[in-house]
C-alpha cells in the first residue's frame, strides 16, 4: 500500500490494514533497539572487565612475556568491541534520524484544483518526427487567494393582475441589518477577524481598502455593536443552559476602561462562565463588569447561585 496516500481516500477495510501494517513495522522497530541495547549493554561490561584485566595490580605478578600476551589479546578485544559498537551507535543514530524527518503530507482532496498544463512549444523532434506524449509528471503546490468580495443582487420582480390590478411582491429577506450592505458572510467575517483573530477594525478596514472597498471603521464597529444585540438571545440560552449544570468554572480578565468625560482609563473586568470538560454542553459565556466586585457576579449567577448543591470553581 502506498505510504503516501491521503486517508481521507481509503476506505474502512483499507485504513485497518494501514493501522496493522504500522503497529507491525513499529513493533519490529522496537525489537531492534531492545536487542541492540541489551547488545551494547553486554559490550560494555564485557569492555570493563577487559580493562580492569588490563590495568589491575594482579598483572603485575605475571612475567613480562605473559603480560604482553595478554595486554595484546585485550587490545584486540578492546579494538573489535569498540567498532562493534560504533557499528551499534550508528544504527540506532540512523533509526533516530529517520523518526524524526518530518514526512510531506498529501494536500487535502477536497480543496479545488487548477489544473496547469506545461507542453513543449513544438511537439516536432529535431530529426523532424512528430513527438508522442508517453506520460507526465505531476506535482502539486498550495497557494491562497485572499478574501474575495462578492456583492448580492437581490432582485424582487412585481406582479400585478391584470384584471384588478393588485400589485404582488415577494418580501425583502429578512436581514441582521434592515437596509444595510452587509450580508450575513461578511458580518461573520468581522466578527470572527475581531474576536477570534485578534484583528482590530482598522486594520481590517486596510484590508478591504487594499481589495478596493471602503468601510469605515466607524461602519465596521455599527456592525459589531449591531451583531452583539442580534447575537442575544444566543447567549441569555446558552446562559440558561450554564444555569443547569451543576459545577461552573469563573475567571476574570481586566481590561481598561475609558468612561465617556474621562481622561485616563481604569481597570474593568470581562468573567468567563464555563461548564467542565464533563458536561454535556460546551459552552463559554463571556460578562462584562465595570469593577471586580462580586455583586456582578452574584447577579450573573442570580438564578444559579441559590440552588442546593452547586459548586463555582475559580483560579483563586
Amino acid at each position: 500500500m502506498n505510504k503516501t496516500t491521503h486517508l481521507n481516500q481509503l476506505n474502512e477495510e483499507q485504513l485497518r490494514a494501514l493501522v496493522v501494517q504500522l503497529q507491525s513495522e513499529v513493533q519490529k522497530k522496537e525489537q531492534t533497539i531492545t536487542t541492540i541495547s541489551l547488545e551494547n549493554s553486554k559490550l560494555k561490561q564485557e569492555m570493563s572487565i577487559l580493562k580492569r584485566h588490563k590495568f589491575a595490580r594482579t598483572s603485575e605478578t605475571l612475567n613480562p612475556l605473559q603480560r604482553n600476551l595478554l595486554d595484546d589479546l585485550v587490545n584486540e578485544d578492546m579494538a573489535a568491541i569498540e567498532e562493534q559498537l560504533a557499528r551499534h551507535e550508528q544504527q540506532l543514530q540512523s533509526q533516530a534520524n529517520e523518526k524524526r524527518q518530518p514526512k510531506r503530507a498529501s494536500l487535502p482532496p477536497e480543496l479545488p484544483r487548477i489544473i496547469i498544463h506545461h507542453e513543449p512549444t513544438d511537439t516536432h523532434c529535431d530529426c523532424g518526427c512528430q513527438l508522442k506524449r508517453i506520460g507526465e509528471d505531476i506535482s502539486e503546490k498550495l497557494d491562497y487567494i485572499p478574501g474575495t468580495f462578492t456583492v448580492e443582487r437581490h432582485i424582487r420582480g412585481k406582479w400585478v393582475c391584470q384584471s384588478c390590478e393588485t400589485l404582488t411582491q415577494a418580501p425583502v429577506p429578512p436581514q441582521v441589518i434592515d437596509k444595510g450592505i452587509p450580508a450575513p458572510g461578511l458580518l461573520a467575517q468581522v466578527l470572527v477577524a475581531k474576536y477570534g483573530d485578534h484583528l482590530p477594525l482598522y486594520r481590517q478596514e486596510s484590508i478591504f481598502a487594499r481589495a478596493g472597498v471602503e468601510i469605515a471603521r466607524l461602519t465596521l464597529a455599527d456592525w459589531v455593536g449591531r451583531c452583539g444585540v442580534a447575537l442575544q438571545p444566543l447567549v441569555d440560552a446558552m446562559r440558561e443552559s450554564l444555569h443547569q449544570q451543576t459545577v461552573l468554572h469563573a475567571d476574570e480578565t481586566p481590561v481598561a476602561m475609558l468612561s465617556p468625560g474621562k481622561k485616563t482609563t481604569h481597570k474593568a473586568y470581562v468573567w468567563a462562565y464555563t461548564s467542565t470538560p464533563f458536561a454535556g454542553i460546551n459552552a463559554v459565556v463571556y460578562d462584562f463588569a465595570p469593577t471586580r466586585s462580586g455583586k456582578h457576579a452574584r447577579q450573573f449567577l442570580q438564578d444559579w447561585n441559590g440552588s442546593c448543591g452547586r459548586t463555582l470553581e475559580n483560579d483563586e
